[in-house]
């Protein structure tokens, strides 16, 4: 299978005034990695209709899909589903079998619930895993809710429909800093330039004080250039690996 790419976009002024830490995006990442799609995009917009219209319609014609989350529910500020749609230039339409859903589910406050049946014209439902309330997907868009556990729960349900070829991963733990491992960083990716090697340093970290990861979607590859990596470290310098 080919790389499949992904974006994320997150709607909400509570994200980007620091009422409330976002978690999903973070989420996300791990979950799409797992299944071997590379993520190239995280953003955060606010509750305006044209900012949610121009990223999510960048970041379509960008990648092989795109996850919104935030603001779809019955709320004042709940814009993302018309944001969508002017994306796409359609309209907001209720979508009849959302709308069985929101009677069923609301009863007596239906006009209050009803916004929750709107989703952009031409827009399919996904009901994968036992979830009460089916995903939107328009195009190459789904559409998941703001709150962390209903869109770990949705997101979990859609992931099979996104798994590629998985990543492959071996991690090494250094007591040397960077600037002494940066040399046989460089060296190793002379030699495997394919190879998605990162470095991450940590603080106050008795352990180790560097941590690094090598993948590929290639199992061999991955472990020759560990394998290599390790020769060309400080023997002293590798604390532990994985």
């Amino acid at each position: 299978m080919r790389e499949r790419t992904a974006g994320i976009v997150v709607v909400g002024n509570e994200i980007l005034s620091g009422k409330v830490q976002d978690t999903n995006a973070y989420f996300a990442a791990q979950e799409l990695r797992r299944v071997g799609v590379a993520l190239r995009r995280i953003s955060v917009v606010p509750d305006e209709l044209d900012a949610i219209a121009e990223e999510v319609r960048s970041c379509a014609r960008s990648f092989d899909f795109v996850l919104t989350s935030g603001g779809v529910g019955p709320t004042h500020d709940d814009i993302t589903i018309e944001g969508i749609a002017r994306a796409f230039a359609r309209r907001v339409v209720i979508h009849p079998e959302l709308e069985a859903l929101v009677r069923e589910h609301f009863g007596d406050r239906l006009e209050v619930g009803l916004k929750m049946a709107e989703v952009p014209e031409g827009a399919v439902l996904n009901a994968d895993g036992d979830l009460r309330f089916p995903t939107v997907q328009l195009e190459n868009v789904y559409i998941l809710p703001g709150i962390p556990q209903l869109f770990q729960r949705k997101l979990r349900a859609l992931m099979e429909r996104f798994a590629t070829d998985p990543y492959f991963i071996r991690v090494i733990y250094s007591q040397a800093g960077e600037g002494v491992i940066a040399p046989h960083l460089n060296a190793c990716l002379k030699e495997f330039p394919e190879l998605l090697l990162g470095s991450y340093p940590r603080i106050g970290e008795s352990a180790y004080r560097v941590k690094l990861t090598l993948e590929s979607k290639r199992r061999d590859y991955v472990e020759a250039a560990f394998q290599r990596l390790l020769e060309l470290l400080p023997h002293d310098a590798v604390v532990g690996t994985e």
